[in-house]
């Protein structure tokens, strides 16, 4: 997903000469080296300063700049919370923070490197929209897609080796629209980030006849409410699959709508409430949280 980004956000610099890239302390130099090459004065490095990079990308949103902040998950948002606040969503100023390797991605990092609770955290703040594509091509989307955006948006994106998912999607990808991505009975998996790739493991154990139908909820705000109101009222049962903690989570708005439409089964699978001591790819440290491709399987059919 970061050589999606660089790619995307290449491609976007030569139509937007007002776009411009501030990190702190990450070498992007790989995945965005054509973005360079081409872009040499309009990439700033503030080194391991967090703070600085978002009240600098504020300051060339006001001279009528469209900044990305972009640096790792957690110190994209922890970090720099007040600079974020104040300085982006109160001015309501056009920056993309970019989060690079949400969820558990830098896994065997520990906690200090993962963002379990950074959907709650950003949704929280006013004029704040927050995107998280589940793959490289919703990556590419979302990057030309954001530009015309008038507030800030924090994008949270996999880290590197995420499969094509949504080549073959139902629907096409849209800010604010839950986007279907597979056809299915009776129960649907709703989710986003690079974690819905599960669901895609879970539908090919399956017969035809009990696959799932699949739902990118990419964009967490503005949520698609109407949208999430259908798949209440047209499945049997609901999975929502997520890589964040319930609290402030996907599953608790989706919880919520459910005691209006009084249809469908919910199942939620998030990640537990608690830092792991654990180290280990991403796969195990999902598997340590309960989130599995057995797991799903079993709700699927109806055996949770």
């Amino acid at each position: 997903m970061r050589d999606a980004f660089a790619r995307a956000l290449g491609e976007a610099a030569r139509t937007h000469p007002d776009i411009a890239l501030v990190v702190a302390d990450i070498s992007p130099a790989a995945s965005l080296k054509e973005f360079l090459d081409e872009n040499p004065t309009r990439i700033v490095d503030v080194g391991v300063s967090e703070q600085a990079m978002i009240g600098m990308a504020a300051g060339m949103a006001i001279a009528g700049l469209r900044p990305f902040a972009y640096t790792i998950a957690p110190f994209a948002i922890f970090r720099p919370f007040e600079q974020i606040r104040i300085d982006l969503a109160y001015q309501q100023l056009p920056v993309v923070i970019v989060g690079v390797g949400g969820g558990l991605a830098y896994s065997a990092l520990g906690s200090t490197h993962h963002t379990l609770e950074d959907i709650a955290v950003a949704t929280a703040i006013p004029t704040m929209t927050v995107i998280a594509p589940c793959d490289p091509l919703e990556t590419g989307a979302a990057v030309h897609a954001v530009l015309d955006l008038e507030g800030p948006c924090y994008l949270r994106l996999g880290k590197a080796g995420e499969p094509v998912l949504t080549d073959h999607a139902v629907q096409p990808f849209a800010i604010g629209t839950l986007r279907q991505v597979t056809e299915g009975h009776r129960v649907a998996i709703v989710g986003y980030g690079p974690i819905l790739r599960l669901a895609f493991d879970a539908r090919a154990r399956l017969t035809p006849r009990d696959q799932p139908a699949i739902f990118s909820a990419h964009t967490l705000k503005p949520l698609d409410i109407e949208g999430i109101d259908r798949l209440l009222s047209t499945f049997d049962r609901v999975i929502v699959l997520e890589e964040h903690v319930a609290r402030g989570g996907l599953g608790r708005e989706v919880l919520a709508r459910s005691r209006t439409i009084d249809r469908a089964d919910i199942a939620c699978f998030h990640l537990k409430d608690e830092f792991l001591h654990v180290y280990g790819s991403q796969e195990f440290l999902w598997a340590e949280h309960g989130l599995t491709v057995e797991a799903l399987v079993r709700a699927i059919v109806g055996e949770d």
